[in-house]
């Protein structure tokens, strides 16, 4: 045997026995607690409310305790850098979303971590869609009615969000893309104001989270024109999607992921994405994240990165079609 065949021979060994422990420190893991960074604040919001619900559900599938860390501030950022800089042992979860992954690379001049580069993919847990909801008086029913008379009226219609690059303002934005509407954006400090001036009709429309709409629509208080979305929402079934009334391409929401720092061993990886697949298959958790206003998605990690690098890409269209920055 030649010392290059040798060699060759010890090296592929070497990297056997790695991958093989590899997989064995995935199945003994948990040994202690893990944490789930979530990157807002706790007690209250979609992103907390999920982000807890799936914690308890994963809880059940191991052998110790899943612990939520609320580390909110700078959209997001906070929360992400911790995960980014945590350690790549399975034990610092990342629990984020399109805010925070995909919009802001490109709404700050300089970002502290990348969304690409710094995590390793896990699972795309779910979304919760924008639905479009007008005052009762505006006189609209549905989108073809509110699409004629957004471009029949100029700037009549001023739609509210919860600030420049958030959800319901990119949703805006992309309506106005797609449509040629001329709309005024009328940013807020959080959606309570806004939903405030919808109901008196200082503001027109909003573009909100079906969380955040579903109560005013049951009661009445305003109109759905329709779920920015491919599937009917769990909350308000009765409401159609833009791509069911012939708007494909008007599709926009919150979507959650799970990342591991970057350096995690791809057989963690690939434990986490199948206790995860779990959970959003078993019919207890399912119904508690919809009932919360999610519509479950999963699959592969690679789903997650495909999906992730559309997403920046989507956003940062958006992002500078509207001129929002952030320094």
């Amino acid at each position: 045997m030649t010392l290059t065949r040798r060699a060759t021979l010890m090296a592929l060994g070497a990297a056997g026995t790695t991958q093989a422990q590899a997989q064995v420190n995935a199945e003994a893991w948990p040994s202690r607690p893990v944490r789930i960074i979530v990157p807002a604040p706790g007690g209250a919001g979609t992103a907390d409310t999920l982000a807890r619900i799936f914690a308890q559900e994963l809880e059940k599938r191991l052998t110790h305790r899943v612990l939520v860390e609320n580390r909110g501030g700078a959209n997001g950022n906070i929360g992400a850098v911790a995960g980014a800089r945590a350690a790549p042992d399975g034990y610092t979860i990342l629990w984020s979303w399109a805010g925070t992954l995909a919009t802001n690379p490109a709404l700050y001049r300089t970002l502290p971590f990348d969304p690409v580069r710094d995590f390793e993919p896990v699972i795309l847990v779910g979304n919760v869609p924008n639905l479009l909801v007008v005052n009762r008086q505006l006189g609209p029913r549905n989108l073809a009615e509110f699409t004629a008379f957004a471009r029949a009226n100029p700037g009549a219609i001023s739609f509210g969000s919860t600030g420049n690059g958030s959800s319901m303002h990119l949703a805006g934005e992309l309506f106005r893309a797609l449509t040629g509407a001329e709309m005024t954006h009328v940013p807020y400090t959080g959606p309570a104001g806004a939903s405030t001036d919808l109901l008196s009709g200082r503001i027109q429309a909003m573009f909100n989270l079906v969380t955040g709409a579903a109560p005013q629509v049951r009661s009445g208080e305003v109109v759905p024109i329709a779920i920015l979305s491919d599937r009917r929402a769990g909350q308000l079934p009765e409401v159609p999607t833009t791509a069911e009334l012939g708007m494909p391409e008007l599709v926009f929401g919150t979507w959650f992921a799970l990342m591991l720092p970057k350096g995690a061993e791809p057989a963690l990886v690939a434990r986490l994405n199948t206790l995860a697949n779990e959970v959003l298959v078993e019919p207890v958790a399912k119904a508690r994240l919809e009932a919360a206003g999610m519509d479950v998605l999963g699959g592969t990690p690679e789903r997650l990165a495909v999906h992730l690098r559309e997403e920046i890409a989507r956003h940062s269209v958006l992002v500078q079609a509207s001129g929002a920055q952030i320094d």
